[in-house]
């Protein structure tokens, strides 16, 4: 299995502590999956909302292709996502929970098809992520007195 990160959203582990992951395919456009293979997607402003009978893709940035011309997509357009029943109704009672959330963590290419990490995140304190700076920080300040 040959699997290519096309991209990451970098704030998803910063902003929120990732409980139980899932892998998703996406029902996509011919045009959206070229500018994937190229690598304009970002997932930034992304975020998953399921509706208890299935689960969408919203605000990820997927550019428009280049040599589409006229037949190009909607760079910001929904996409639905395509998991098992029972994968769902896993999301749908998580984000029923306070403070719950289900956020894209990376989007890649696998055999061929694009497929995305979802995640069931809790949101993290300030304090969570000041301890998670110092930390970097130190590993940081680590790393170049061994160099």
């Amino acid at each position: 299995m040959d699997s290519k990160v096309v991209a990451k959203n970098r704030k998803a582990e910063f902003e929120y502590f990732l409980l139980e992951h899932f892998e998703a395919g996406i029902s996509l456009q011919g045009s959206e999956i070229k500018s994937i293979r190229e690598g304009q997607v970002s997932l930034q402003e992304a975020y998953i909302q399921v509706d208890g009978r299935e689960a969408w893709l919203v605000g990820a940035h997927i550019a428009p292709y280049e040599a589409a011309s006229y037949s190009n997509h909607d760079p910001i357009r929904n996409r639905r996502l395509l998991l098992h029943k029972k994968e769902i109704r896993e999301l749908w009672n998580a984000i029923r929970q306070k403070g719950v959330t289900v956020v894209p963590v990376r989007m890649y290419l696998k055999d061929g098809r694009a497929k995305l990490d979802i995640a069931i995140a809790k949101g993290k304190k300030l304090y969570d992520k000041r301890q998670e700076i110092a930390k970097k920080d130190v590993e940081r300040d680590l790393s170049r007195n061994q160099s």
